[in-house]
């Protein structure tokens, strides 16, 4: 089998179209918590810590000189996205044992017992024919 055929029957398989809209998802869910965390949950943090903007802590390596940017640590932005990351952490977490609970559930649910059919006509007639027959010898 050649390589582009290979290529393309792994590229159409739907497994594939699902982790692209999962990247895609995923994508954006990141976004939302990086704002969730930047924008909700660390201002009461800094509050809490006598009105610290995590954002704006770090440590300067070296003196701004001239038209020269100063060389600075951010440790702060480090702590933002830390966070950012626990809480994606978390959330994939969450659906991921959700998803897994739900799974266990269906496993374990008793298939319903198929209905008894009732027997054809044929098989009726040959059920009487046998019991007749049975009752002659």
């Amino acid at each position: 089998m050649s390589l582009m055929k290979e290529f393309k029957e792994f590229a159409v398989k739907g497994n594939v179209m699902d982790m692209a809209v999962g990247i895609i998802v995923g994508a954006a869910f990141g976004k939302i918590v990086s704002s969730f965390v930047g924008d909700v949950v660390m201002p009461p943090i800094g509050v809490m810590l006598g009105g610290v903007n995590f954002t704006d802590l770090a440590v300067i390596l070296k003196e701004a000189v001239g038209e020269q940017a100063a060389v600075t640590l951010n440790y702060g932005k480090f702590l933002q996205t830390i966070i950012d990351f626990l809480i994606v952490a978390a959330a994939v977490f969450v659906a991921v044992k959700t998803i897994n609970s739900l799974k266990k559930k269906e496993e374990e649910a008793p298939a319903e017992p198929e209905a008894e059919q009732e027997p054809s006509k044929e098989e009726l007639l040959l059920t009487e024919i046998r019991d007749l027959l049975k009752s002659r010898s």
